[in-house]
């Protein structure tokens, strides 16, 4: 054997190794979840034969995301996606034009977040993207007319302001100014992760001639003391336009002294063109109106209404409303699920609409004569969805896969357009995972899901992952998450158990109602009943060695099982808890949800409060605790976290403090993430396998 092969035996070999290493299978990790790519914003075409949608992939280098449109042909025996942006900066937010021949999107490619406009031919990208806005200001959310003559926009503007330029010059000199005080007379001073700046989400809209040329934008909610879109989560479902292009709707909360105490959203209807001020057409309602969509014809506004003022987490309730005499009726008045987004078919006689379901997330077609609903997907978590004629382009994800793109007629067999992530993911070995049901407490049956690790064997035990959802009107179902995915603890050589507690969604609303004024009453009791339900059930989970971990309300939790359970665990994990609910009712920023969850203010009912308050219980703590924190959390404040940490500390607990100061209430940053999750996994580690 000569010299020169012998010289590439070891690559060879290695070569080989990495082969067979990357063949065989493996567990899911957690660099796999921060790198995997995302689908979102599907929109189908004006004539349904295609589908734009947005990739979003992880950067590590800059540390962020970046998103990408792509693009799929519906009329292709095999779709086979394309790519119709390349790009250091995203792309996002895609709408088709009323033709069919351009896609129009939001990006900060030239250097400040603006719509754009990519000619289509032939089924692909004609030439570059020509800008179509050139504001001082960025371009937030936005909607082209129907007829395509008109964009209407959101910008955050100092709504005393004369014109665009006053907005730009007055955050220019504020930036200058050397004293850095914010004076404030009025709640919201900071909200979600934000400090209040005084300016103002306002929907302002522009006309749009043939040769794309943009006019002079005009104010449209500028006379209201409110955003349009809400903050700090609402989007273009907020606004639409009517199918003539004539009228806008769209949904805001009129601000004044009481915003942070206040769910009071009005629907309001207002020319496009401007010209007049908006009109209220909820006025008979003091809960949340929101997401009114024209039916095709016009005649008809589909809308979401909840009944109770001051109750975020009440049903959405689907209303019809004549668009001539302002008449509104229920529709599916019965069904006891909350309606998340709606679209109407195009014959104008069935609304399709998305809504959680025992565990499940599902997209539904309701019959707007008779009511009657029907659901169109199965298993797993519906995503965004778009309807266009019978067509209906969607995403969906479950326990062990990521979003990815569906579409189907309506009533027909649904096809995979997506399959992302594939190749990067082929050798990992998902840990399987099963719904079950148990009697909680009053004897109600309540759900829960269990996951496997990954190379669980039989007659084995595995150490357990206790899950516990935040909200606290939420849910661990059958779906797929980027912050809390039971697949990494599964990956690592967990089981898992997650459990629908009382006040959980998807299961009726007096199920979600029955945990306001009850945060450690029946919930635990559910928990403890569920994981007894569970290990009696799937033997290979191991009690003896099991840590709890939970997020905002399931933080909260952890610190009430920590003075009321505290002989049920090795390790808990506390993620942004409430250490002191006298604390989080007087410095969290949206007032409306410790006052519905408490039964009024706490100068009003301090007991309420304190019922539940686990600071009365730190006497009683033994447990070991992780204590995690985003210093941009104005939801549930660092003196939660800290407090927590010191009590600890004090009682001479094993314990952590993670503090990001770059995070708010989540962990979004993918360095952060891995962060995160290794912290966790080595802080369960040390507590159930040493």
């Amino acid at each position: 054997m000569n010299s020169r092969l012998l010289s590439l035996l070891p690559l060879v070999a290695a070569t080989l190794a990495a082969t067979t290493a990357m063949a065989a299978p493996r567990g899911f990790t957690v660099e796999d979840l921060v790198n995997m790519e995302r689908v979102g914003s599907p929109a189908v075409s004006p004539d349904a034969s295609r589908v734009v949608y947005t990739v979003r992939s992880t950067d590590m280098e800059k540390n962020r995301g970046n998103t990408q449109l792509w693009m799929v042909d519906l009329r292709a025996a095999k779709p086979v996606p394309q790519r119709l942006t390349s790009h250091s900066t995203s792309s996002t937010e895609p709408e088709w034009s009323a033709s069919g021949d351009a896609i129009y999107f939001l990006s900060t490619r030239s250097g400040s977040s603006q719509v754009w406009r990519l000619p289509l031919a032939g089924g692909k990208a004609d030439g570059e993207p020509v800008k179509v806005t050139d504001l001082p200001l960025d371009v937030e959310s936005f909607r082209v007319s129907p007829s395509g003559d008109r964009v209407a926009m959101s910008l955050s503007v100092f709504r005393d302001c004369a014109d665009l330029a006053c907005t730009k010059q007055r955050a220019e000199a504020k930036e200058k100014d050397k004293a850095s005080g914010k004076l404030y007379n009025r709640l919201f001073v900071r909200h979600w992760d934000t400090w209040n700046d005084h300016r103002n989400n306002v929907l302002f809209s522009a006309p749009l001639d043939a040769s794309g040329k943009l006019g002079a934008p005009v104010s449209l909610s500028g006379t209201l003391d409110g955003d349009v879109p809400s903050k700090p989560f609402g989007d273009r479902e907020e606004f639409r336009f009517s199918p003539d292009g004539k009228s806008i709707v769209f949904s805001a909360r009129i601000a004044g002294k009481t915003e942070a105490w206040s769910t009071n959203f009005d629907l309001y209807t207002v020319p496009a063109a401007g010209g007049a001020a908006p009109r209220n057409l909820t006025t008979d309602n003091a809960a949340w109106d929101t997401k009114g969509v024209y039916s095709p014809d016009g005649r008809t506004l589909a809308y979401l209404a909840m009944a109770r003022p001051g109750f975020e987490a009440d049903r959405f309730q689907i209303m019809l409303m004549d668009v001539a005499s302002g008449q509104k009726r229920k529709l599916a008045a019965d069904w006891d699920r909350s309606a998340g987004s709606l679209q109407w078919r195009a014959d104008g006689k069935v609304l399709i609409v998305d809504a959680e379901d025992l565990g499940q997330h599902r997209l539904f077609s309701i019959d707007v004569a008779s009511g009657k609903v029907a659901a169109l997907t199965d298993k797993g978590a519906i995503g965004a969805f778009d309807v266009r004629g019978d067509t209906v382009a969607y995403t969906l994800a479950n326990l062990a896969s990521g979003a990815q793109l569906f579409s189907q007629k309506l009533g027909g067999q649904a096809a995979q357009l997506t399959n992302l992530n594939a190749e990067r993911l082929a050798d990992v070995r998902w840990g399987q995972y099963e719904q079950f049901s148990f009697k909680g407490a009053n004897g109600d049956t309540v759900y829960g899901h269990v996951m496997q690790p990954w190379n669980a064997e039989p007659g084995k035990k595995y150490p357990v992952a206790f899950l516990v959802h935040g909200g606290p009107q939420g849910s661990f179902g059958n779906g797929w998450s980027y912050r809390w995915n039971p697949q990494v603890y599964a990956g690592a050589g967990y089981a898992t158990v997650f459990i629908d507690f009382h006040g959980s969604t998807g299961y009726g609303q007096k199920f979600t109602d029955s945990i306001s004024g009850d945060w450690g009453g029946k919930p635990l009791e559910d928990l403890r009943k569920g994981l007894d339900a569970a290990v009696k059930k799937f033997p290979w989970l191991d009690r003896g060695r099991s840590c709890a971990l939970g997020a905002s309300y399931g933080g909260y939790m952890m610190n009430w099982i920590a003075g009321n359970w505290n002989d049920g665990f090795r390790c808990l994990v506390n993620h942004d808890g409430v250490f002191d609910s006298r604390g989080m009712a007087y410095s969290t920023e949206e007032q409306w949800f410790t006052d519905w969850e408490n039964g009024g203010a706490y100068f009003a009912v301090p007991n309420n409060h304190e019922k539940f308050n686990p600071v009365h219980h730190v006497n009683k703590w033994k447990t070991p605790m992780l204590v995690i924190q985003g210093d941009l959390d104005f939801r549930i404040p660092t003196a939660q976290a800290l407090s927590t940490f010191t009590a600890l500390q004090r009682k001479g607990i094993d314990s952590q403090l993670l503090v990001f100061p770059d995070e708010n209430h989540w962990v979004l940053k993918p360095a952060n993430s891995l962060q995160w999750h290794h912290t966790v996994i080595d802080w369960l580690d040390r507590h159930t396998k040493q």
